[in-house]
């Protein structure tokens, strides 16, 4: 059984549609679902007055249609199940997921998959600051699961990350893995500025350099076997790998030493 939502109306304030979840609406009827209640700015909404709503049998996915870049909260808590979203989203898609697939065919805003536990979440474009962070005051952002970009991302990515996998097929913004705690992230593209900042484990990967802070010290170069098996995963994705990254040598830095100095970070070096 499919559901397919599409936008017919566009929210001129945010709209909050936390109810958008594989496991919230698959056992109710189209009218049910149209009632649901929303948060639109200071008001009560139904998701009916946004959405046509519709349901069929020849997918087993909740499909949404339409700009969504002013609806948040599609996908949260969601603990299995599938989400295509056809274009753009708005902020905290796929926020404390703990399970099921998430694919975002356009952009997402800021803190998607904050504070993720499992799952799958799939961004084809570019994603907001925040992503796979944990929420302020929070000691502990994603705790497993996956978040894949193909695009670049803002600042801020696997903030206080404690496990997972974070990849990004572009750039990413400053501070990347700050406060990491354990986990990996791999960016194909440049890392931004104070990346690693206050991490205390985990592993960093850039294929395009750095600016490391002083508090990171050269240890080696060598082929990570680890890596190769992540970018193998990776590329069964659709993720654009090329070869010379999978045998190539990386240069691993170790820091920071402000902390416990165990967290490390590989820098693409060549053949």
């Amino acid at each position: 059984m499919s559901i397919s939502l599409t936008l017919h109306t566009t929210p001129e304030a945010p709209l909050e549609a936390d109810v958008i979840a594989p496991e919230r609406l698959l056992n109710l009827s189209e009218a049910e679902i149209g009632a649901l209640p929303l948060q639109y700015g200071n008001r009560r909404a139904a998701l009916g007055d946004f959405f046509r709503v519709a349901k069929r049998s020849d997918h087993n996915e909740l499909r949404l249609e339409g700009d969504l870049s002013r609806i948040k909260l599609i996908g949260v808590g969601m603990t299995g199940g599938r989400i295509v979203i056809a274009g753009d989203v708005g902020m905290h898609a796929g926020a404390a997921m703990r399970g099921g697939e998430i694919v975002v065919e356009g952009n997402a805003g800021d803190w998607a998959g904050a504070e993720m536990v499992g799952g799958r979440l799939q961004i084809k474009g570019n994603v907001g600051h925040m992503p796979g962070s944990g929420y302020r005051g929070s000691p502990v952002g994603m705790r497993g699961g996956e978040l894949i970009i193909h695009g670049r991302a803002g600042n801020e990515v696997g903030g206080a990350m404690r496990r997972g996998l974070i990849a990004i097929g572009g750039d990413s913004g400053d501070f990347t893995g700050v406060n990491m705690l354990a986990g990996t992230i791999i960016v194909m593209g440049q890392l931004g500025w104070r990346s690693g900042a206050g991490m205390k484990r985990g592993s960093i990967i850039s294929m395009h350099g750095a600016q490391l802070l002083p508090t990171f010290s050269y240890a080696c170069a060598y082929q990570p076997t680890f890596l190769r098996l992540y970018l193998l995963h990776l590329r069964a994705l659709g993720f654009l790998v090329d070869d010379i990254y999978l045998n190539g040598r990386y240069r691993r830095w170790s820091g920071d030493s402000l902390e416990l100095n165990r967290g490390e970070i590989l820098l693409f070096e060549g053949l």
